[in-house]
């Protein structure tokens, strides 16, 4: 019996062995999470069946995101707060992923400090309290060790931008990025599960990443010649490669 059920003999080993290894050279199945709020709510309902990112800074759309997506990201707020200088208030994000983290697609990332050290970002790990449903945050400023330690021990990490590597695509942002793939890929073979912040424009790109996030179609849905779905459609379709290729860094002089 084979293991569909139908009777048959299965294929020999050999071409067992070259299915799978076809399946593993092809494109990663890349998660797009759209950024909310998205405004007026027709517009939002374009994407329904799509994955969403709701900020607990704008909390405003996460009700019907889950009513109509398929995996809700909670993202802590931290990069708009740092850029709008709000303080924040750790104590109420955990009470509101409470709520939506009973979700079985939904997951949180877990609170950080951008431009802050490792020793407050690993203190902020320790108090999460909704365990492995959270995502910790490594920033690209931090060792790269940090970000291996970080994938041993949690099922999915946040890489986020940070002040040194602003500029997404930039010849020091791809140098370390490189870097880190490079230290992922001979430490674990496979790549673990990584989240880009606001990267939605690593679609397509050479790094691996399983899922993305960005808020482009809150911003520019209204334009001429956009709509929602034709958006989501686009970014939906960019896939990334399944594997790392090791890539050689040149030494920089100082």
């Amino acid at each position: 019996m084979r293991r569909d059920g139908r009777r048959g003999r299965l294929p020999p080993p050999v071409a067992r062995r070259q299915a799978t290894a076809t399946a593993n050279t092809g494109e990663r199945q890349v998660i797009h999470y759209h950024g909310t709020p998205i405004t007026p709510i027709a517009a939002l309902l374009e994407l329904a069946g799509r994955h969403f990112c709701v900020s607990h800074m704008r909390p405003d759309d996460v009700s019907r995101c889950h009513q109509i997506g398929q995996s809700v990201m909670l993202d802590n707020g931290a990069f708009s707060k740092w850029k709008s200088g709000k303080a924040t208030d750790w104590d109420k994000f955990y009470d509101w992923c409470d709520k939506w983290l009973d979700y079985p697609t939904t997951w949180a990332v877990i609170p950080d400090v951008i431009d802050a050290g490792s020793q407050e970002q690993d203190a902020l790990i320790r108090e999460w309290p909704h365990g492995k449903k959270g995502a910790p945050v490594w920033h690209m400023d931090e060792p790269i060790y940090r970000l291996l330690a970080l994938c041993e021990e949690w099922p999915k990490v946040c890489i986020g931008s940070t002040a040194e590597y602003a500029t997404v695509l930039s010849e020091p942002w791809c140098f370390k990025m490189d870097e880190a793939f490079n230290a992922l890929s001979q430490q674990f073979g496979r790549m673990p599960v990584l989240h880009m912040l606001r990267g939605m424009q690593l679609s397509g790109k050479q790094w691996p990443f399983a899922s993305v996030d960005s808020t482009d179609i809150a911003q520019n849905h209204h334009l001429p010649h956009k709509s929602p779905r034709q958006m989501a459609d686009r970014w939906d379709a960019m896939q990334t490669p399944a594997r790392w290729e090791t890539r050689p860094q040149q030494e920089i002089l100082l």
